[in-house]
């Protein structure tokens, strides 16, 4: 038995839903850490595809229980609507539990959001607009509301302190609409019922039981490289998608995690703003984008796309304790004639190499990937269940993404269906 975190090693829309949904048959718990609904989650079940903003997609396993933690912000409306989704095809959500300490994304949160976003103008971070960084804020600023609050007998003398706060921002600085306190009641009696079937009051004995019982899967959102610690700041999200943030974000202390699995494309992607110093503004880039649908699961924008970066593979190897690798989407490459890693940086200024992240972005618009060539290898892979039947030229390139992460490649994903994936060591297992 063991627990394993299954993280984003970029920035995010690396495939970890897939990697997540595999892992799910051989977990007892399944815990959903961070994040909200600005996330979205791709699972391919056959000939049915799933798309989870908030649920933890190991749900599709029948029998699996799942959690969603304190550190992940519910959107009430996004969570019926996903709910009602699962419902309508038969998905069983009988198991799926919701942590009493999760904090709710609330109306004046989105308009904040999107108000915050517009007056930055070319300065924009590229939030999705949600609500995201606003909840996470007022849950810092201790004004925010957890789910427990909509059950709480002094409900009514929190707002009291909470919509002047809000609503004097949102006229005096945004010009836009106050909310009534008695409107804001109502909504939360409204969410009240929404969350009822699923609020776990007991949720101390159900982690107790989990760690007891072992094989608990943790998933997250986003990626590393968006960690409002160690991502490119301020271009990242407003919570700790790193394996650290499991922990805080679960209830579960740091001495389960046994595993941790980086679930790295082929290549890198990046949706909204931000330094990306291996970004391809050219025709092989709007290739990688077709062929690999790279489009956003929430909001539908066209994801940057360009060749792997083993420099931001060693960083989140490192902040994230990387133990495994999940390699995504190689398949994208079946026809390209050579494929291209970045092993390093170089200033252009002054010719000075980088080979560790720089964390100053401020430097990255001054820096140039430099790169190792890799033959392609021209042929179909999605069909292939053995590690030894793929083609010579993606083995080296394996290799050397291996070799620089400081990590073995265990799972392989050669498509987007559960059974187009190569797993060359049970994770589980391993612990």
């Amino acid at each position: 038995m063991g627990n394993v975190v299954v993280v984003g090693a970029q920035w995010g829309d690396e495939g970890k839903a897939k990697i997540t949904d595999l892992l799910s048959k051989d977990a007892n718990f399944i815990i959903r850490y961070q994040g909200g609904c600005n996330a979205g989650h791709t699972v391919v079940v056959g000939n049915e595809t799933f798309k989870f903003h908030l649920i933890p997609s190991g749900v599709l396993n029948k029998g699996k229980k799942c959690f969603i933690g304190s550190g992940v912000v519910i959107h009430p409306e996004t969570f019926n609507k996903e709910i009602n989704d699962l419902k309508a095809r038969n998905i069983d959500l009988s198991n799926l539990k919701l942590s009493p300490l999760a904090s709710i994304t609330m109306p004046y949160h989105i308009d904040l959001d999107g108000a915050s976003e517009s007056s930055l103008n070319e300065n924009k971070i590229g939030t999705t607009k949600k609500g995201i960084g606003p909840t996470y804020t007022d849950k810092v600023a201790r004004v925010g509301l957890k789910v427990q609050d909509l059950y709480d007998e002094e409900l009514s003398s929190k707002l009291d302190k909470i919509l002047p706060l809000k609503n004097s921002i949102l006229t005096k600085v945004y010009a836009l609409k106050p909310y009534s306190k008695e409107e804001i009641l109502q909504l939360c009696k409204e969410y009240a019922q929404i969350f009822k079937p699923y609020v776990c009051e007991n949720w101390q004995e159900t982690l107790i039981e989990a760690k007891k019982n072992g094989n608990i899967l943790f998933e997250g959102a986003q990626g590393v490289m968006l960690d409002v610690d160690f991502g490119t700041y301020p271009y990242v999200t407003s919570s700790n998608p790193i394996a650290g943030g499991a922990s805080t974000g679960s209830g579960l202390g740091p001495n389960v995690i046994d595993e941790v699995i980086g679930v790295f494309k082929a290549y890198i992607t990046r949706v909204g703003e931000g330094p990306f110093v291996t970004e391809l503004d050219n025709q092989i880039g709007k290739q990688i984008q077709t062929i690999g649908a790279e489009f956003g699961t929430t909001t539908g924008r066209a994801r940057r796309c360009g060749w792997f970066d083993a420099v931001v593979a060693k960083y989140s190897a490192l902040v994230s304790g990387i133990t495994q690798i999940a390699l995504t989407k190689i398949d994208v490459f079946d026809t390209f004639d050579e494929i291209k890693l970045c092993t390093s940086y170089r200033d252009k200024r002054n010719g000075k190499i980088y080979t560790s992240y720089p964390t100053n972005i401020s430097l990255h618009k001054h820096l140039e990937p430099v790169y190792e060539t890799f033959e392609g290898w021209k042929t179909d892979i999605s069909n292939i269940k053995n590690f030894n039947d793929l083609p010579q030229n993606l083995i080296t390139y394996l290799k050397r993404i291996e070799e620089i992460v400081g990590a073995k490649v265990s799972i392989i994903s050669v498509g987007p269906k559960r059974e187009q994936t190569i797993m060359l060591q049970n994770p589980f297992a391993n612990c």
